[in-house]
């Protein structure tokens, strides 16, 4: 596996060859002391420089007045001192040429506009010195493999963590703590923890792009609450994403960004946790709902098997279990496809009174010869297709009789399958578990859960298999800070390739008339005014005009309704447009997150938008891989598939406008805050896309 080199700077921090720890105590219970007792017990394997003023020795180490009398320049300072000298502490950081500091006090930016001034202070004298600030407020950073526990954390205190395959990445302490202690009950090591806090500089973003690159790291889990860097976060996650390294991440708040535009359906779909939800499914990460979702799947990524499809073969002790897990296997989006004609002879003759279509129920007849087991559970691997096999054993592996015969007929059955995914579903003591993992099995108490952490496997294995897609795209020049009216609309986006009707945009009830005499007959007016967005809603559009007459009064009750409602509306004329052709409706938009930037809407139009919400998102700017992917989220994608006798829908001309539009979004993200194309008819396929109508909402300076 080829891993990009880090460009983060943040090897001291994580990979120190020494610590210094200033305000160090003697006390191992005190949270100055717990560090220096961490250190030791784990055996770091540089020197320990204890800084205490008042002491000779700090828990048997040789003590320092001040970080200057230590003999050598750390790589890293654990700043355990009451918030009101931390400012010095960081000036001596400084002063001695220190790479990283940890800060663990409180009382900083989270406490309000005075502590974000000293927070600030202390960042600015950080920085001028090139010294990386991990904090304040943070509960630090460990790795196992060097013995370094730069942390204070209490979940240390009985028991040191292993090194392992994990990588954890935390803004809250305390929630991070709580996953390493979980992942140390569940026997996954871990190689690096840290822990940001307020983020004066180190931030989440930052530590996950490093982890991303580190061919030590198999799985990365994390825990988000929000982000400023929403470039890097992006970026890292893309990283991952090409190094294949599983994100779990657990994103809590779904809160709305704030007020958006009214007048836009893509602002008020595009809430903050719907954007969050787009950049998972556009970089392959799994995001949990529970923490004990977040263990499970991290602890089945350890394995380093994704499988690049979704086949589930299942085989049970238990006719009914076979049926849970079916259920389990649909809701998750599993298939659990049966048995070849051939492979289910096969296994009639092993077992006569089995089932053997998948699921697999032997009956309690495979326990009597665990040959046959074996046999069976080959035979499935070989002839099955499966890329996940999941058994149903109960209480079977913690017989005393039992569990040692079963554990071997299961691993003789896989031995000629070493890259499938083999989840076993038993209830056992906890070393009986532990046995059944050495030999190579994931091994779950639920087998709903077993199920779902397969899913996540199987979408990671998929996400893998894509190239990772962050496309570069020049700005395009500025559109300005003034309102578009939908003629204007329509031509900045027409020039970016977007498929508009032939449309005439006319001054006078003439022009209006000889426009639709040369366009055909009917023809569809609309008031054009920038003032105006919502034309409906005044009755500024007329549908079906048949003749010249019709069009000329048309265009004067036109203009009488716009006087009516909107008075102070500047109208540049009236759109004279064809009937479109008959298809299905579709919504394409964009907003502009805060945070990462524009995203592309896509969804079903009509009722699908208004009340079901039907809708899916992608950051901008995308390939056409993404846009397919966007296409096959929503509800309705059948719509698009032709029912009822309707033709199939025209899906390679709509993936091609959803890249041109988040290539759009991309070019203008720095002037552009929404756009709505509103209804896209989706023509049969290959007769393309057409817009009917279209909206752009220019950004304002905030």
């Amino acid at each position: 596996m080829t891993h990009a080199m880090s460009a983060t700077g943040l090897d001291a921090l994580f990979r120190p060859r020494s610590v210094a720890i200033l305000g160090a105590s003697d006390d191992p219970t005190r949270i100055s002391g717990r560090p220096v007792r961490y250190l030791i017990e784990g055996g770091f394997k540089g020197p320990i420089y204890p800084v205490n003023p008042n002491r000779d020795t700090v828990q048997g180490l040789k003590a320092y007045k001040s970080l200057a009398d230590v003999p050598e320049t750390p790589d890293v300072a654990l700043l355990a001192v009451p918030a009101g000298l931390t400012e010095q502490a960081v000036r001596e950081c400084v002063a001695r040429g220190v790479r990283a500091a940890v800060i663990f006090s409180a009382g900083y930016a989270e406490s309000g506009g005075e502590g974000l001034a000293i927070q600030k202070r202390i960042t600015d004298i950080a920085r001028s010195g090139g010294l990386r600030l991990l904090g304040p407020n943070c509960l630090g950073v460990f790795n196992p493999q060097t013995g370094f526990f730069g942390t204070f954390t209490q979940s240390l205190d009985r028991e040191m963590p292993h090194a392992g395959p994990l990588g954890i990445v935390s803004q809250s302490g305390a929630y991070g703590s709580h996953i390493a202690y979980l992942a140390r009950q569940r026997g996954i090591g871990i190689n690096y923890w840290i822990t940001t806090g307020n983020e004066a500089d180190v931030d989440v973003a930052e530590s996950l792009e490093w982890m991303a690159a580190q061919p030590d790291i198999k799985v990365i889990m994390a825990y988000v609450e929000g982000v400023r860097d929403g470039e890097r976060f992006r970026h890292a996650l893309a990283l991952a994403q090409k190094n294949r390294k599983p994100v779990v991440m657990m994103k809590v708040g779904r809160s709305e960004i704030g007020a958006r535009a009214a007048s836009s359906h893509t602002a008020s779909l595009a809430g903050s946790d719907a954007i969050y939800d787009a950049l998972f499914r556009q970089y392959g990460v799994h995001r949990a709902a529970t923490t004990e979702e977040q263990i499970d799947v991290a602890y089945a990524c350890a394995r380093g098997i994704f499988p690049s499809g979704n086949k589930l073969g299942v085989v049970t002790l238990s006719g009914g279990a076979g049926v849970l897990i079916s259920d389990a296997a649909e809701r998750y989006g599993m298939d659990v496809a049966p048995m070849p004609p051939a492979a289910q002879e096969a296994l009639k003759a092993l077992l006569p009174f089995a089932t053997v279509t998948n699921p697999v129920d032997t009956t309690a007849q495979a326990l009597n010869d665990m040959t046959l087991l074996a046999r069976n559970i080959e035979v499935m691997l070989d002839q099955g297709g499966y890329d996940a096999l999941i058994g149903f054993f109960t209480t079977v592996p913690n017989t005393r009789t039992l569990s040692g015969p079963l554990r071997e007929a299961i691993a003789a059955g896989c031995a000629r399958f070493p890259d499938r995914l083999i989840a076993l579903e038993m209830v056992a003591d906890r070393e009986v578990m532990r046995n059944y993992e050495r030999a190579g099995f994931l091994v779950f108490e639920d087998a709903d859960r077993a199920v779902a952490a397969l899913a996540a496997l199987a979408r990671f294995g998929q996400a893998f298999g894509r190239a990772a897609e962050i496309r570069p795209v020049s700005p395009a020049p500025s559109i300005g800070t003034e309102a578009l009216s939908e003629h204007a609309a329509k031509a900045l986006l027409g020039a970016a390739g977007v498929p508009f009707l032939a449309e005439r945009l006319a001054a006078d009830a003439g022009a209006a008339g000889d426009a639709a005499d040369a366009i055909g007959y009917p023809v569809v007016l609309k008031i054009v005014s920038a003032q105006i967005e919502h034309k409906t809603e005044i009755g500024g559009v007329i549908v079906g005009v048949a003749d010249r007459s019709g069009v000329e009064k048309g265009f004067a009750t036109l203009l009488e309704r716009a006087a009516a409602h909107r008075p102070d509306a500047a109208i540049e004329g009236v759109l004279v447009a064809p009937m479109a052709k008959k298809g299905v409706e579709v919504i394409v938009g964009v907003s502009r997150d805060p945070v990462f930037g524009p995203a592309v809407m896509f969804g079903l139009g009509g009722v699908h938008v208004e009340v079901l919400k039907d809708v899916t998102f992608r950051l901008a700017p995308f390939g056409r891989g993404e846009a397919m992917r966007m296409i096959g989220e929503i509800r309705g994608r059948a719509m698009l598939d032709g029912v009822r006798g309707a033709a199939p829908s025209d899906v390679d001309a709509l993936a091609d406008l959803l890249v041109g539009i988040s290539e759009f979004a991309a070019a203008h993200r720095d002037d552009v805050e929404t756009v709505d194309l509103n209804p896209v008819i989706a023509l049969p396929k290959g007769e393309g896309v057409v817009a009917l109508d279209a909206l752009v909402v220019p950004r304002h300076p905030d």
